[in-house]
């Protein structure tokens, strides 16, 4: 890809947040939700792993809301919020300023980190990664920004799940024109930087959810987006849904079935 179709690629990109950043508003972005509700298994998992955050240094790329930034805030941490849009990160800061944190927020794309090295004890990257052409750059500035020892999580849709690949094609209106989901190229090219790299797989027959969504509560994917709709679930409104989720612990444990499910967690550990 040339510079000029990276360049114009970038500002689709935040044109198009910009855009989703200025009709949201700040008491509507679920903070806790993102990482306590019963259907945000990955971030539940990631914290899992993260451990502690009191005083630890966190980059988190593609920021956008600015809902992780917040909550890794408040659980003591000290946040640098990254995103190509400008309203995002505006949105970030007061999105902390309401929960009365304190974010610190840059506008600029993954690729190319005007940070210093072996600066963050942990990267956080949600559902940015395909969202990115140039990945082997991303993934060098993850790995530079990074202390020794330091860490990094990320969340991507995988490409081969049948469902999200029918969803992708209605969502024409809540999702960008240039995304990619992730495929086993990707997950060869961070291991490259990171030789423990490990990942986890997320949603598969816990993806029924979003085919209720569709013919039994008739919502169009382009009327909501469906990957923000399953934080407003609780236990009481999934109660059906919880056997689905504890048999995708199982499946997504299977060679191969495993890359058929929605959404990939990989972490790895700077050497």
């Amino acid at each position: 890809m040339t510079a000029k179709h990276e360049s114009e690629l970038h500002r689709r990109e935040a044109d198009f947040h910009d855009e989703w950043a200025l009709t949201t508003p700040l008491d509507q972005i679920l903070v806790r939700e993102c990482f306590e509700a019963p259907a945000a298994m990955e971030n539940r998992f990631i914290l899992r792993q993260m451990g502690p955050l009191r005083g630890k240094k966190i980059l988190d790329i593609g920021a956008g809301l600015g809902e992780s930034s917040v909550y890794f805030a408040l659980q003591g941490a000290l946040v640098t919020a990254v995103d190509v849009s400008p309203r995002m990160i505006e949105t970030a800061v007061n999105l902390g300023k309401l929960y009365g944190v304190e974010i610190q927020g840059m506008v600029s794309i993954g690729e190319d980190l005007r940070l210093p090295p072996d600066e963050f004890d942990l990267v956080y990257i949600a559902n940015t990664i395909h969202h990115i052409q140039d990945r082997a750059s991303l993934i060098e500035q993850v790995h530079r920004t990074l202390k020794p020892g330091g860490r990094f999580f990320s969340i991507d849709p995988i490409a081969y799940n049948p469902i999200i690949n029918v969803y992708r094609r209605m969502a024409t209106q809540t999702r960008t024109e240039d995304e990619s989901p992730l495929g086993l190229k990707d997950l060869r090219e961070v291991g490259r930087h990171f030789k423990d790299l490990r990942h986890r797989e997320f949603w598969l027959a816990s993806l029924l959810l979003f085919i209720k969504y569709y013919l039994v509560d008739r919502v169009h994917p382009n009327e909501d987006r469906y990957w923000k709709r399953i934080l407003r679930e609780t236990w009481g409104t999934l109660w059906w849904w919880a056997p689905l989720q504890a048999l995708d612990a199982l499946l997504t444990r299977v060679p191969m079935l495993r890359y058929l499910s929605w959404n990939m967690v990989m972490w790895g550990t700077k050497k």
